[in-house]
Order: C-alpha cells, then sequence, then structure tokens
C-alpha cells in the first residue's frame, strides 16, 4: 500500500513540472512573438522614417594637435617652447567625398590666402588639369574606341594623364597653380580627420575665412603650435626634429594610436622621447540633424586635450652659448689654417654623473670671415683619428696585460721592423729611456709601440729583424688586437656610449690587423672615434675607473599652467654605471698622476701650466692625407687633427672634456697649431666663471620657429 502512495505522488509531481514547464515555454513564445512584431513594425511600418532620420544625421569627431612638452635646460631656461599659430584646414567627410567637390572648395577657397606652389608636380598639375575638363574634352584625350580596348576606368586615366601635354602644363596661370596646390593639400587627408592646407595663416586670411566659413564646407580654422626655439640654433639639432610621419614608420605609429597626419618626433631628443613629449589631443565630437539643407539641431562635445610632459635637460644653455661663441671665435680666428672644411667639436660632460653640460660643433665648407654652420650632431656621428690623446687607455692598456707596469722604463729610439715604416716618436732622435709617467708627458709614441709589441709577443733588438710575433687567424697579433679593442671599449672607446639618443656612431675600426697597424692603433691613428666616446673615455679616468651613462635628460615632469614654475617630477633618472674598468686603483692612480704631468710640464704645459683649476689631460695629434682638387689638379695635402682631452680639478674631477679640430694644415703650410688647446682652455675657464657668477643664458630677439614640411 505504502509503495502505491509513493509512486502517486511522484506521478503528481512530474505532472506539475510539466505544466509549470508548457507555461514558461509560452510566455517565452508570446515575448518572442511580440519582439518580432515590434521589429517588423519598425522595419515596415517606420523603417522610411528612419533611414531618412540616419540620412539627416551626421557625426563628426574631430581630433585637434595638442602642444608638446616644452624643454628646459638643467637652471629652468626653457630652451624648446610651443608657438601656438593659426592654420587652415579641411577635414574631409566622408572616404567617397568626389573630387570635384573638394576641386570646388579649392576654389573658393583660393581667393582668401597665399600658398606656396613649389610642391606642386607634375603629376599635380596634370590631375588638376583633368579635373577641369569637361567630359567631351576627356573623350578628345582618349576616344570612346580606345577605351573599349583597355583594362578598366585606371588604365584610362592613366592613359588621360599621359596624354596631357607640356604646353597645357605651362598654360597654368598663377592663380590656377594656388589652387592646384590647395586641392593636393586637400586630398591628401584622411575622413574625419584636419588637413593643414596652411600653417601660420595671417591675421588678414583668418578674418576673411571665417567671414566666409559657410560657403567653405570642411574649411575651418585651427589652431596649432611649432616648436621654437629662444636660444636660436644653440644646440637645436640635438633637440631633434618634428615632422609627419615617415612613410617607412607608419605602421608603428598607427600601432600605438596614431593618426597618420599627426605630427611626431623625427630625430635626437625630439624622437627618443616622443612618448613623453606628445599632447594628448582634444577631441570634438558634433550632432548635425538636418531637413533638406537647412540644419535644424547641432550638438557638440568637447574634450579638452592636454600639452605633453616637460623634460628637463642636463644641459647649461649659459654654458653651451659659451662654448658655442669660443668654438666659432678660434675658428675664424684661424684663418686658411684648414686643408679644406673648417669644423671643430667639444664636449664637456660632469665625469660623476654623465650629465651633458654642453656639445658643440660647427662645420663650414667656405673659408671666409662669415659664422660657421651649427653641427652639434657631429659630436655623435662623425669619427676620427684621434691620436695621442688616447694613450692613457694604451698605457693603462699595457699594464692590465702585463708588459708593463708602474715605473717600467722602455727605451723611446726610432724602430725598424720589416715591411713596416720606421716608427718614432714626434722627437725623431728620440726621448732615451722614459718611464709611463714621462712618456704620457711628453706623449712618446716608441712606449706604446713597445707596449703593443710585447702584446703581440714582439721584442724588438735590431734593425730589420724579426721580432717575434705573428699573423694570421690565431696569431699574436690577432689576439693582441682584439685584446686592446676589448681594454680601449672599457673605457667607451669603439663601443656605444649609451647616450639617450635614437642614433649614434659608435667609431669605426681599421682594416688590415698588421704589426705596423697595431702599433699606430695604439698610439690613436687607426680606429676612428666620436668626439663624444673620447669624452666619456676621459670621464672615466677622471671618475676613478668608473664609466658613466652619458645622459641629455635628468628628469621628466608633468606641464606646468605657470609659465614661470615647473610641472611636478613624474620621472627622474639616476646617474647610470656602465661599467668599472677592470684595471686595478693603482694603474688608474699612476695614470692619473701622468695626466697631471702633461698640463704642468709637459704637452701642454703652455696653456695649463698655472691653471688655478688644476686640469689633467692628454694632447692629441693625429696625421692625415686629405685628397683636395678635382680631375688632373686633385692632389694630396698632409695635415693633422688636433685633439685635447682632459678634467679639473685633478684632486676632485666635476667636469671632463674632450676637443677635436679636424684636418689642420701642417705648421710649415700655414696651419694654426694648438686650436684645440686654445679651445679647451677657453671652455674650463668659462666653465669655472659660471661656478662664481651667472648672467643667466640670452635668448634671441625673436624665437626662431621650425619649418614642418607638410609633404
Amino acid at each position: 500500500m505504502k509503495k502505491k502512495n509513493k509512486l502517486k505522488h511522484r506521478q503528481k509531481k512530474r505532472n506539475h513540472l510539466s505544466f509549470r514547464l508548457n507555461v514558461l515555454f509560452f510566455v517565452v513564445f508570446l515575448l518572442f512573438s511580440a519582439l518580432i512584431l515590434r521589429l517588423g513594425f519598425v522595419q515596415i511600418v517606420e523603417g522610411e522614417t528612419f533611414v531618412s532620420e540616419l540620412a539627416s544625421t551626421t557625426n563628426a569627431t574631430e581630433r585637434h594637435d595638442a602642444p608638446r612638452g616644452v624643454m628646459y635646460d638643467r637652471f629652468g631656461h626653457v630652451v624648446v617652447d610651443n608657438q601656438l599659430e593659426l592654420s587652415v584646414t579641411y577635414t574631409n567627410p566622408s572616404r567617397t567625398t568626389r573630387a570635384q567637390t573638394m576641386l570646388d572648395i579649392a576654389q573658393d577657397l583660393e581667393p582668401f590666402i597665399e600658398v606656396e606652389t613649389d610642391r606642386v608636380t607634375p603629376r599635380d598639375k596634370r590631375d588638376y588639369i583633368l579635373l577641369n575638363m569637361s567630359e567631351d574634352e576627356r573623350y578628345e584625350l582618349v576616344t570612346r574606341e580606345e577605351r573599349r580596348e583597355l583594362d578598366g576606368p585606371s588604365a584610362e586615366y592613366h592613359l588621360e594623364i599621359e596624354r596631357i601635354t607640356d604646353e597645357q602644363i605651362d598654360s597654368l596661370s598663377d592663380q590656377e597653380l594656388q589652387v592646384a596646390a590647395i586641392y593636393r593639400e586637400m586630398a591628401r587627408g584622411y575622413a574625419n580627420s584636419p588637413q593643414r592646407i596652411k600653417q601660420r595663416i595671417t591675421d588678414e586670411e583668418a578674418h576673411l575665412i571665417s567671414e566666409n566659413l559657410d560657403r567653405l564646407p570642411g574649411i575651418d580654422i585651427a589652431r596649432h603650435s611649432s616648436r621654437s626655439y629662444p636660444y636660436g640654433d644653440s644646440f637645436q639639432s640635438l633637440f631633434g626634429r618634428t615632422n609627419q610621419i615617415p612613410s617607412e614608420r607608419v605602421d608603428y605609429y598607427l600601432s600605438r594610436g596614431y593618426e597618420r597626419s599627426d605630427i611626431v618626433g623625427t630625430s635626437f631628443l625630439e624622437a627618443q622621447y616622443e612618448e613623453v613629449l606628445r599632447g594628448q589631443k582634444a577631441i570634438v565630437e558634433s550632432v548635425t540633424k538636418r531637413e533638406g539643407t537647412r540644419t535644424i539641431d547641432r550638438t557638440v562635445n568637447e574634450r579638452l586635450g592636454q600639452r605633453g610632459n616637460d623634460l628637463v635637460l642636463t644641459l647649461d644653455m649659459e654654458l653651451q652659448q659659451r662654448l658655442e661663441d669660443i668654438i666659432d671665435e678660434e675658428i675664424r680666428k684661424s684663418g686658411n689654417s684648414f686643408i679644406l672644411d673648417r669644423s671643430a667639436y667639444a664636449v664637456l660632460m660632469d665625469p660623476r654623473t654623465g650629465d651633458i653640460l654642453a656639445m658643440a660643433g660647427f662645420w663650414d665648407q667656405a673659408v671666409s670671415d662669415r659664422n660657421s654652420y651649427a653641427d652639434h650632431d657631429g659630436n655623435i656621428n662623425k669619427a676620427f683619428e684621434m691620436g695621442s690623446s688616447v694613450k692613457a687607455a694604451s698605457v693603462l692598456t699595457g699594464f692590465h696585460a702585463g708588459v708593463a707596469s708602474p715605473g717600467t722604463r722602455f727605451n723611446d729610439r726610432p724602430i725598424y721592423l720589416p715591411n713596416t715604416p720606421p716608427k718614432r716618436s714626434w722627437n725623431t732622435s728620440g726621448f732615451g729611456w722614459i718611464d709611463d709617467r714621462r712618456a704620457l708627458e711628453q706623449s712618446s709614441n716608441v712606449y706604446m709601440f713597445e707596449i703593443g709589441m710585447r702584446m703581440a709577443n714582439c721584442y724588438y733588438t735590431a734593425p730589420n729583424t724579426s721580432c717575434g710575433w705573428s699573423t694570421g687567424s690565431g696569431g699574436t697579433i690577432e689576439r693582441a688586437y682584439q685584446e686592446v679593442r676589448n681594454n680601449f671599449s672599457q673605457f667607451g672607446l669603439g663601443s656605444e656610449t649609451g647616450i639617450d639618443l635614437p642614433s649614434y656612431s659608435s667609431g669605426l675600426t681599421g682594416g688590415s690587423e698588421s704589426g705596423g697597424n697595431l702599433l699606430d692603433l695604439m698610439i690613436g691613428q687607426y680606429d676612428n672615434y666620436t668626439t663624444l666616446q673620447l669624452a666619456q673615455y676621459i670621464a672615466t679616468i677622471a671618475n676613478d675607473g668608473y664609466r658613466m651613462e652619458p645622459r641629455l635628460v635628468r628628469e621628466i615632469r608633468e606641464p606646468s599652467t605657470n609659465q614661470n614654475e615647473q610641472g611636478a617630477v613624474i620621472q627622474k633618472f639616476e646617474p647610470t654605471i656602465l661599467n668599472r674598468i677592470e684595471m686595478s686603483d693603482a694603474h688608474i692612480s699612476r695614470v692619473q698622476q701622468g695626466l697631471r704631468d702633461v698640463m704642468t710640464r709637459g704637452t701642454a704645459r703652455g696653456n695649463f701650466a698655472n691653471a688655478s683649476y688644476q686640469p689633467a689631460g692628454k694632447t692629441g695629434t693625429a696625421q692625415v692625407k686629405v685628397a683636395v682638387g678635382q680631375g688632373d689638379h686633385r692632389r694630396v695635402v698632409d695635415g693633422n687633427t688636433q685633439s685635447l682631452v682632459g678634467y679639473a680639478p685633478f684632486n676632485n674631477p666635476e667636469i671632463a672634456f674632450a676637443v677635436v679640430v679636424p684636418d689642420v694644415k701642417l705648421g710649415s703650410n700655414g696651419g694654426r697649431q694648438g686650436i684645440a688647446q686654445e679651445i679647451s682652455k677657453l671652455a674650463l675657464e668659462a666653465y669655472f666663471e659660471l661656478k662664481e657668477n651667472r648672467n643667466g643664458a640670452k635668448p634671441i630677439d625673436e624665437p626662431l620657429l621650425e619649418e614642418v614640411n607638410i609633404d
């Protein structure tokens, strides 16, 4: 009996559950039916109304560039700024906008602005002529019969372009060229993205355009900013340039949220810190409703943009200006001393931190009294044989290799090796037996030769006799090259400096690894180095063997709303040690003493023996041969590249320097000697004077504006 009751209870429970499921399915059916009926009503009954409303409603989103972040020098002077300006722009509302529509707008705009026409290409002119032709005129260019033989509209268009004659191009008036130039810029834009037609429009042009905007669809006056340089071309090349995105980097920038028409940093600091300096665009969203041609409602929502973050540089702009003036004056004083181009380069840096305090370079093809051209980036991308200024690295390399030690004496006399030109010091008769300090003081070549030879297992005993070294793969000469270059690279000679710039030279190595060239390598007359590498090398010795990463940026700051104040610090860059050279403290100290001897009683004593700031350093004179003239008049002229490296004060270095003056004539041919020493002396005097008394960097009357090529 109990079993039957349980079965009945289960049956009743199943029936109740089935009923509830049926009710649920029925409700769902009713809801879907109502939804389908509503969709049908919207599509069939009200569809035309909604389509009509959609057709009369336009949504447009415009993104307006925000100013880039500014750059300050280490003392708070604004060295790269923005100057607001007005530009006339065209925003293409759709990808399907007809070319004729844009041409009509260009023709209407032409009376109100003056544009440059030098970028209008012959192809642009042909396009313009073709757009202005009637249908009949185009059939005269390419007949219907010819068109039937062609493979589609694209082939027809290209044949039409080819048929336009040079006479038709030459007959274009100035006004027509203006229209073609305007149309060219309009056609290069992208849908819903403002395209600059002309930068820096005048007040009169702005007024005329503003008064006629109602009949210039898509045309607007926008606020833009250009880079301005309050100190003219001082350090300008290393600040870098901005321009439209290079074609080879379009994909890179698009993947990071840029638009094709954006202005980006394209070189040096502007490129290196692009993500920091770029501003946040203002976004303007507008919804316009029309009835026929009449606007009945327009809603505009704007999200304000923000200027990019700021950079605080290591640069001392006042010292930079002094250094530039010093180099410029010394080059002009040197008159006809250069074989061809007149040039000089100098880097001043803090050896303790790697801060670049000043970096100036000038280059001038013409031998005249006019100012030289700024070539500041030549310090990082032009490499030279630096001569004896690298001998401190040579001595330390010898110490580290165990072929010499502090106090080791070698006989400085001419060396005659088989199949090698005679090797001697500048004092052709030799200095006799000298130790390492005396070798640095008097810039002995032979002392460095002896180090190089011993590293290659060569022991010179008599003229024109084999000394024991071997050539070829795995030979002692090859091993010596490798060991010398490995040691030199610890100082930054021949290796990457690590400076915060997107590109720079790491120098050049010589070709044939012969025994004679090994000796030249030891005296800085084989491999080539940049001026910055030379500065990093001497700074490493000044800093007791710690090689610091050179840097141009100290801090990143928020944009300030107060022109006289800097924003809050976002990121502070601490000094970076790249490596500690493998030489011992005792060996480094010994070479430091030798560098001090150079300035007090050696090859630089004339300029520095009595200097109150107690410098240490090393002179260099690399022999060069420069080809001059053309054709039958071409000849080779002997000269030298002058260099000087050093630091001060000797006991507590706070500034390291490198100065290079390439391709100076020999003294016997009228070349002025000691140019590098004079520049170095004046630069150090300027640095220590500014420690006591500052007048501030001197801005020019009108800031220099960067020209951005809209191309």
